[in-house]
């Protein structure tokens, strides 16, 4: 219904199937970050297909190899999959990604 009213953009920005799951909202700058399996998405908020940011964080090589060696999903374990999108001030984002079951964390500069 919202598509046939035209009362939405849909984000067409992958059709990768990368596990959306993480979520920060930036009202002040009219933006929207997603984290997302081994990417990072930095969205305008009046269209989130315009000017689309995105940041390829993947775990290391070697962390998947040990997680599939320790018998977990090399689809749907093995990656970096991004939980934590933090402010942090008012120029940087605090990131974290599972790394393959060897979590890790940095820092996003928004400018």
């Amino acid at each position: 219904d919202l598509l046939l009213s035209n009362s939405c953009i849909p984000f067409l920005g992958s059709t990768e199937g990368l596990d959306f799951r993480t979520l920060l909202l930036d009202e002040e700058r009219g933006r929207l970050l997603i984290g997302a399996k081994d990417h990072i998405f930095l969205l305008n908020l009046v269209d989130v297909n315009k000017n689309v940011k995105k940041i390829y964080w993947p775990a290391a090589k070697e962390k998947v190899e040990l997680c599939k060696l320790a018998g977990k999903d090399a689809n749907t374990e093995c990656a970096n999959f991004i939980r934590v999108l933090q402010p942090y001030n008012r120029t940087h984002v605090y990131v974290c990604g599972t790394g393959a079951f060897h979590p890790l964390c940095g820092y996003i500069e928004l400018g």
